[in-house]
């Protein structure tokens, strides 16, 4: 029987309607920024509600644009909200399900990943949204592709490192990190941090994120220290937050996107 992990939050950050679903994504693609760019290797990209962090992600996913088809797997890692976890958790699921349609899971890839704290665990995945809000525009770019998807728990930035380094893979491989920025601050407050972790980001230096800086700060880590071994080079693709986006600036979120290359 094929296992499917049904959509969590369609009908609250995204369209639960696929014709309106589908529309959205292509409106905020089109609308995104100069895409003239080489491939990305990896993303970090932002998960909440399509109408706050939509334009920046689309400012990141339009990058894969003229390189869709280079892409057959996305390694996906993102914070849990909803059921912690110790280590990283993967899904037994043979796909992820959204109002577009089923993104099939390299369940071979996860057989294949022997790493200690990285297991199995459905529970964390069933609720979670840093994942799922990533795969309609991965699929309105890509087409078809397969996904490993990855919550991240409590774990050292360096285990998500290693299992990065396990899935690198070639230029088919995409990794895609899930955050938010800072969170409930007022406007000023926000951009000042904002631009902490954004220089941080840039620089490589992993160990200026924390999760006053990034929800996901621990898989952001992880690529950090994996972007610096491999030599990688980064660039901001937007930095913005809720105020920006949707007016109120009195508790606003961040919202970044960057690439490497």
């Amino acid at each position: 029987m094929t296992l499917i992990r049904t959509p969590a939050v369609a009908g609250q950050f995204y369209s639960g309607n696929a014709r309106e679903l589908r529309a959205t994504v292509t409106t905020l693609l089109a609308e995104a920024q100069e895409r003239n760019t080489p491939a990305p290797k990896a993303l970090i990209v932002p998960h909440a509600g399509y109408i706050y962090s939509g334009p920046v992600a689309a400012n990141a996913y339009a990058r894969l644009q003229p390189f869709a088809d280079q892409y057959q797997r996305v390694i996906l890692l993102g914070p849990c909200h909803r059921m912690p976890v110790f280590g990283l958790a993967l899904s037994s699921a043979d796909a992820f399900r959204t109002p577009l349609g089923d993104v099939p899971v390299d369940k071979s890839a996860i057989a294949g990943l022997h790493v200690r704290d990285v297991d199995i665990f459905d529970a964390s995945h069933r609720s979670e949204h840093s994942l799922e809000v990533h795969l309609p525009f991965l699929q309105s770019v890509l087409g078809e592709f397969s996904v490993v998807p990855i919550v991240v728990g409590d774990a050292a930035p360096e285990l998500v490192s290693r299992v990065l380094e396990a899935l690198w893979g070639g230029p088919e491989t995409l990794i895609v990190v899930s955050s938010d920025l800072s969170h409930y601050l007022h406007y000023d407050q926000a951009n000042a941090i904002d631009a902490v972790t954004c220089q941080a980001i840039e620089n490589l230096d992993a160990g200026r994120i924390d999760h006053d800086m990034a929800c996901g700060a621990i898989p952001v880590a992880g690529l950090l220290i994996a972007a610096k071994r491999h030599n990688m080079a980064v660039t901001t693709l937007d930095l913005r937050n809720s105020g920006d986006i949707a007016g109120d600036r009195d508790f606003v979120v961040g919202y970044g996107a960057w690439m490497f290359v």
